[in-house]
């Protein structure tokens, strides 16, 4: 039909303010599950804050892996505040309610900052193929400006992709209800609110999301491919236990990150059950962030070894 038939017969009028159910039926649970996701939501900026003041202090921790991992900790720490203030608000009140606007500008954030994780957790695993694969040439490869380009192509991406979407989903029109059945400004929920047609937002959304996570995933499987391949050849065993140590903690994120990412938006099941669409949505939401601070500050021997010099200088 035309743009314009929507608009047509009694109580088409356009909503322009939504409420945000976030955990509604959880009833006295609210309260544990909001102590919880509070405990999370520390944790995770005080690890990834952490490892952004050590990548930048610490001379010896001023090579190509800390300087993604910087990044990857500033993304996370943008990536969580984008997300948990608001959820654990929804928790507290009886209803939030949100502005379109400011529901656009959440999920533009939010969902720029998941496809610039994806081609950053991509660019950690080319760094770490190159240092496993090719240790001699890995100097001269991974510079500074190499590093420097593949983290702003990263950040740059993220911003870029939903470029597209934004305009799209901004025109879409409200008229029935204005309860969003999520805890964050996500794309799935707000379509299905829609009375006009979705189809074009809906098909656009699913090949950027296809793109972004099936490319850089098809990047992070042939660095691994490489990785693996090269350890299998290390006639001695602890020297394959040393090479594999190095990728283990990027490995355990990003098999969270993606698993979570590709059942939300690849596959259609999840969008048919609001509540298993939340669970994983707070699976890479709230856990893969808090998984990264911990895996990446507490497995990592280098950082431990640093933080045990830092206390031991400093008493207080």
């Amino acid at each position: 039909g035309k743009p314009n038939d929507h608009h047509r017969g009694e109580n088409q009028m356009t909503i322009t303010e939504f409420i945000l159910l976030g955990f509604g039926d959880l009833h006295e649970l609210k309260i544990p599950v909001f102590m919880v996701f509070l405990a999370i939501y520390i944790v995770t900026l005080t690890g990834n804050i952490l490892i952004i003041v050590m990548v930048s202090y610490i001379h010896n921790l001023h090579n190509p892996m800390y300087f993604f991992l910087g990044n990857l900790s500033v993304l996370e720490v943008c990536y969580t505040t984008s997300v948990a203030p608001k959820m654990l608000k929804t928790l507290l009140v009886v209803q939030e309610d949100i502005s379109f606007s400011s529901f656009l500008l959440q999920f533009y954030i939010f969902g720029s900052l998941v496809v610039a994780e994806c081609f950053l957790l991509a660019a950690m695993s080319y760094d770490r193929d190159l240092a496993i694969c090719k240790p001699l040439h890995y100097a001269s490869t991974m510079t500074f400006q190499l590093c420097f380009q593949l983290a702003v192509g990263s950040w740059v991406t993220g911003f870029l992709s939903l470029v597209v979407t934004m305009p799209m989903v901004s025109r879409l029109p409200f008229c029935a209800s204005k309860e969003i059945d999520h805890f964050f400004c996500d794309l799935t929920p707000i379509i299905k609110l829609s009375c006009g047609d979705t189809y074009m937002v809906r098909i656009l959304a699913f090949i950027i999301a296809s793109f972004v996570s099936f490319l850089s995933f098809l990047l992070i499987l042939l660095s691994y491919y490489k990785i693996i391949s090269t350890i299998l050849k290390i006639p001695s065993i602890s020297g394959k236990q040393k090479a594999f140590s190095t990728c283990s903690s990027h490995l355990i994120v990003m098999s969270v990150f993606y698993g979570t990412l590709m059942v939300v938006y690849a596959a259609p099941i999840a969008n048919q059950w609001p509540n298993l669409n939340k669970i994983f949505s707070v699976l890479y939401t709230m856990v893969t962030p808090l998984i990264n601070a911990i895996v990446y500050s507490l497995r990592n021997m280098e950082v431990k070894e640093t933080l045990r010099k830092l206390f031991s200088k400093n008493p207080c």
